[in-house]
């Protein structure tokens, strides 16, 4: 587990939106290359490292690397930026947060996401208070640059990246807050999942197939090019926690319907039976507003079984929260799932 929470720290401190990941994707790859995995990366971006199994049969395994962020949609003439939205958030979860606008040259420029009357004492506290939109919002970039041409100069354009600064914390008490643990969390879940694998010097019966994909976010991350002969496709990504909710900090999550419709029922009491017979803490949920990369694989036409697991998270697509317990429970359940 601790390198596993080390890995993940490294990751949620490592620039990912969706669409330029490949800081993260490298990290990953070279991980997974040093436990002598085969590694390739498909032509949209997406990692896949398999292990040999003794039957021609597969199961796909996957987890987001991509996260949340926006790109620069306009330059203001009073030289503040404007932004759109990548992936779904609201103006509030990111009101206030530090950030780094990315120049297509690669160099960084920090600021900071702000509403446009947010000072009291300039606006008054009615006006401070109005309802948030992405259209009231703006980027204040941390330079001496007044005017849209000022902006231009300093290499910003239109187009550019916006990464949200993370703010990862791992704490003694065991719990790991920070932007972005949908689906870093899941990302490490899988990687430890290989090092157990590799460390058990045991072949499955099944060749298992580790996918990490980098555009989720967006909607399209499992689809694409896949191995042959998949028979299951398990999703790893976020369990919802909130007030009408099941979902655990402390637990794995499998997801019983997401906004897409009910996963695969055989396969997913099938997860949950094998929590029941190891003693794995869990809980089974539904979430209204989600979707995952299994979806997306099947609304491509996969012909399998999907289901979906994750870490408990609080405050998703927000300031998040999990628990050591929830991804050393993820962890065991799917490296049992992967051994069948």
């Amino acid at each position: 587990m601790q390198n596993t929470i080390e890995f993940l720290m490294q990751l949620l401190r490592t620039r990912s939106v969706s669409g330029n990941t490949e800081l993260a994707a490298e990290i990953v790859r070279t991980r997974l290359s040093s436990l002598g995995l085969e590694v390739r990366m498909t032509n949209k971006g997406s990692l896949i490292a398999s292990m040999k199994g003794t039957t021609s049969d597969s199961a796909v395994i996957s987890a987001h690397i991509d996260t949340l962020g926006a790109v620069v949609s306009q330059i203001t003439d009073s030289g503040t930026l404007k932004y759109k939205c990548v992936g779904g958030f609201t103006p509030n979860s990111i009101e206030g947060e530090y950030c780094l606008v990315e120049t297509f040259t690669g160099k960084l420029i920090q600021g900071t996401i702000l509403y446009k009357n947010t000072s009291v004492h300039a606006y008054g506290r009615d006006k401070c208070s109005a309802k948030r939109t992405h259209e009231d919002m703006y980027i204040r970039i941390d330079e001496s640059a007044a005017s849209s041409d000022e902006v231009k100069d300093l290499g910003i354009s239109v187009g550019n990246y916006v990464h949200f600064d993370s703010r990862a914390q791992h704490l003694a008490s065991g719990y790991i807050k920070s932007r972005h643990i949908d689906d870093k969390a899941g990302v490490a879940v899988l990687v430890g999942v290989a090092e157990s694998l590799v460390k058990l010097k045991v072949k499955p019966q099944r060749n298992i197939h580790f996918l990490f994909t980098v555009h989720e976010e967006v909607g399209h991350g499992g689809a694409g090019w896949l191995p042959e002969n998949i028979s299951d496709f398990l999703a790893v990504d976020m369990g919802v926690c909130g007030v009408d909710q099941t979902s655990d900090e402390k637990k794995v999550t499998v997801c019983a319907a997401d906004s897409s419709g009910p996963y695969n029922y055989e396969l997913t009491k099938h997860l949950i039976n094998l929590a029941d017979m190891n003693g794995i803490p869990y809980t089974v949920d539904t979430f209204p507003f989600y979707g995952s990369d299994a979806g997306a694989a099947m609304r491509m036409g996969l012909d399998a079984r999907h289901a979906l697991v994750g870490p408990g998270v609080d405050a998703s697509h927000a300031i998040e929260r999990t628990h050591e317990d929830a991804i050393k429970a993820t962890i065991d359940l799917i490296t049992i799932f992967a051994m069948e």
